[in-house]
Parts: C-alpha cells; structure tokens; sequence
C-alpha cells in the first residue's frame, strides 16, 4: 500500500462534516513525515491536557511516604545500594497537623566519598548545616487550611515553634515570632515543587505562585511558604551552608 488517507473525526457528531475533517491530504513518501509529526503533536498535547488538570485534593496520610536511595561501596570498593526505604528521620509536626520533615542526608565541610560513611541521619538531625556542609530534605506542607480551622487543643503559636527545635533541633529559632511563617537561614536553599502547588513570599509581601517542578533559589532571603490548595505539597530542600556577607 503506497499511499495513506488520514481522516480526524472530532467526538461531536452534531459538527458539520466539513468541520470534522482536519486533512484529507494523501501522504505519501516523505509525506509520512508530517503524518508522524501530527499524531505526534496530537498525543502530547493530549498529555499536557490532563498534566494540567488539578490533582484530587487528599490528606497528607494517604501519600505514601517517599523512599531514599543510598548507595555505598562493598568491602573491595564496588559499588551497591545500602539501603532503599523510608529514611529513618521522619518528623511529624503534632502542633501542625500535615506538616513533615523527611531528613534523608547531611554532611559537613568537604566528603571524603569513601563510600564507608554511616548514614548521618541515624545520628538526628538539626535545622540547617554549618559553613561548607549541606542539608537534604523533604517537607510535606498540610493543605490550606479550610476558614476557621483551629490547632489542636492547648496548641500556641510558641507551643508550635518549640515542638520544631526540639524535633529538629534550632529549627523554631529561625521563625519570626510577630511575622508567623517568616524565617531566615545562614544558607543557600535549593529548592524543587515534587507535588502540589507553592505561594512563595519575600519582603514588602512580593509573591510568586509554583507549581509542580518549578525550583527556587534562594539565598540567604527572608521568605516564607504558604499552601495554597485544599491538598498537601511535597517539596525537595538542598542546602548549602554559607556566612553572612
């Protein structure tokens, strides 16, 4: 068969036959190019159809939690996975229902990369590294809170703040006390949306809305994060230790 007819037929039978077809052109030889080129175009923008349609807004416990990755060196210096679980430093915040720290690695000054290190995190964790080491970390933000929503009883702002340094310790030091949410660290944060939507802030009430898979730099800069869905967001935290200029 040296030739092919390709019809497209929208699923609205009340249009007009004329309107229904996209091209009776023939394709033949190099003509099958734009064939594939078309049903190409057709199927992605298809995909990024549903992509756009909102996720079904869920509780933070239904989500799995994320598994870590760690690999090492065997005894003669091949290379094997240590370990593929949940990490084992996993903070959940009571005062603020949703909100977890999933701590899965942190170093300080320079690695030596020998691939024998134990895993820091079985040591603890802390709120962000020193000079020169890094901190990596996921944090899963509760949805937006419906209008009246309380905190669990006997629960304060202070209350809140002191649960997260003794979790993950130093961490509520950082939190303005008259600016809730706004806080400042000594680091470079690189910052990645893995799932839901982000409302990130900065001075003079600057807003910038994310979505899934938009990053963020952010350094060393007053900021905070505000959930704007009715459903949790996961997002991915590398940071870099620094001084103040």
């Amino acid at each position: 068969m040296n030739r092919l007819c390709w019809r497209w037929w929208p699923r609205n039978k009340n249009k007009s036959l004329g309107n229904a077809k996209l091209s009776s052109k023939q394709f033949e030889g190099g003509d099958r190019r734009h064939l594939l080129q078309a049903l190409s175009a057709m199927v992605g923008s298809g995909a990024l159809a549903v992509m756009s349609q909102p996720a079904e807004a869920t509780d933070s416990s239904d989500l799995p939690p994320p598994k870590r990755v760690l690999t090492g060196r065997d005894e003669v210096g091949k290379s094997v996975f240590k370990s593929f679980d949940v990490t084992p430093n996993v903070v959940a915040i009571d005062a603020n229902p949703g909100l977890t720290f999933y701590e899965l690695y942190t170093t300080d000054g320079v690695p030596r990369l020998t691939g024998l290190e134990p895993d820091p995190m079985l040591k603890g964790t802390k709120a962000f590294p020193g000079p020169g080491g890094t901190m990596f970390r996921l944090i899963s933000y509760p949805p937006k809170r419906p209008e009246g929503w309380k905190p669990p009883p006997g629960v304060t702002f202070e209350s809140g703040l002191r649960e997260m340094s003794e979790k993950v310790p130093g961490m509520g030091d950082h939190f303005e006390r008259d600016a809730p949410g706004m806080h400042t660290s000594d680091t470079i944060d690189y910052a990645i949306v893995v799932r839901g939507e982000m409302t990130l802030e900065v001075d003079n009430g600057q807003k910038v809305h994310l979505r899934q898979g938009d990053c963020v730099v952010q350094n060393g800069t007053r900021h905070r994060w505000r959930n704007p869905l009715p459903e949790p967001c996961l997002m991915a935290f590398v940071s870099l230790g620094g001084t103040r200029g």
